[in-house]
């Protein structure tokens, strides 16, 4: 990444623009409406610095929008697809792109969830807050949600529709690379660059290797919400644990959904967990070179993790991490927990180190135990 552009300043023509879309606009659309479809997401979104949270936020809302486009199952996956696609075309700002307007009021009847039906009409809003961004933030905006989505569209072209009865799994560990990068791992990235541009103390971060840290972060998060929600995905069809890493145990995609074989696909879990382990190694050296004096920055990246690890102690103490009927959290008061204590020890990269190392103390236990 050239540095000095992702220090650049919004030109005057940019400041001006950035007046068509109005406050009021501006506050439903990162506040209200943000608020409402998004779950940790926003603590970190509202604890960042005030120059951050709209470009975070606006792609946050987009591909929020986009991602729900994909997975609504009262339309079937080749008009999810097709709608997908017309998106993609808005954002990237082709000449024949449906209006978004156009598009929300199409898509108006395939949700029933009022804050994504919400989402879906403030779709105008905001592709117009896009445009009114800086030049910089509005490149680096489109070519995250643009990455994103090619990551949505292989759910739906990789894996059978729900309704098919099946399951199919991505085939190889770089198939599994591949998807959590699109999904997640281009946001470390664009994190990183956002962060670097409106964040003088970062001036002497080296860009290549924060965002390939940054990469690692996402991938961490990714991972750990794929073991988390394995068992929802496989009801649809979907098995993003590869066949690679079933066959060293002799089990098919189908057999996961059985709650009883979790104790035959621990070895499974045990791989999935302790390759996330390898990737928040990468997202707390990550959080240590943010420096000390921006709080926020660090805060808002911190969370994530201590949350991730935190889900990941309790896959790994788990018996029933296949069973539908019992999901696996953090639990709201240890989430506000995390915020108390990071609020005290959030600057001193020593006590951060100490307390991530415990808890995966407790992963590497619970792992063992179950072994």
């Amino acid at each position: 990444m050239n540095r000095q552009r992702a220090h650049s300043a919004p030109s005057s023509d940019t400041r001006s623009a950035n007046r068509d879309v109005s406050p009021k606009t501006r506050r439903i659309l990162l506040t209200t409406l943000l608020k409402s479809v998004s779950r940790a997401f926003y603590l970190s979104l509202r604890v960042l610095p005030a120059d951050l949270r709209e470009p975070i936020g606006l792609a946050y809302l987009l591909a929020r929008a986009a991602d729900t486009i994909a997975d609504t199952p009262l339309l079937p996956p080749e008009r999810r697809l097709s709608h997908l696609r017309a998106f993609r075309a808005r954002l990237a700002g082709e000449a024949a792109a449906a209006d978004p307007a156009d598009m929300s009021a199409e898509l108006d009847g395939a949700f029933a969830n009022p804050a994504e039906r919400a989402l879906l009409q403030a779709l105008p809003n905001a592709f117009a807050l896009l445009e009114a961004l800086n030049a910089f933030d509005r490149e680096r905006t489109r070519a995250v949600v643009l990455t994103l989505t090619r990551g949505m569209e292989i759910d739906l072209t990789a894996f059978p529709p729900a309704e098919a009865g099946t399951v199919t799994a991505l085939k190889t560990r770089e198939q599994l690379d591949d998807y959590i990068y699109h999904i997640a791992g281009c946001v470390g990235e664009f994190w990183t660059e956002i962060s670097m541009a409106h964040t003088p103390a970062l001036i002497d971060w080296d860009g290549a290797r924060m965002s390939a840290l940054g990469v690692r972060f996402g991938s961490a998060l990714q991972l750990t919400n794929i073991l988390r929600d394995a068992p929802k995905d496989l009801r649809i069809g979907r098995c993003y644990l590869p066949h690679s890493e079933l066959d060293r145990i002799g089990l098919r995609p189908a057999d996961l959904l059985d709650a009883r074989n979790a104790a035959c696909a621990r070895p499974l879990l045990a791989w999935g967990i302790r390759t996330a382990l390898t990737d928040f190694a990468a997202a707390e050296r990550y959080i240590s070179a943010i420096p000390r004096r921006c709080l926020r920055l660090r805060l808002a990246a911190l969370w994530p993790v201590l949350i991730g690890l935190s889900t990941l102690a309790l896959l790994a103490r788990a018996d029933n991490w296949l069973s539908p009927d019992k999901p696996i959290k953090a639990p709201r008061r240890s989430v506000y927990a995390i915020i108390i204590a990071s609020l005290i020890c959030g600057r001193s990269n020593r006590l951060l180190a100490l307390w991530i190392a415990r808890i995966r103390r407790r992963v590497e236990r619970a792992l063992c135990s179950h072994a």
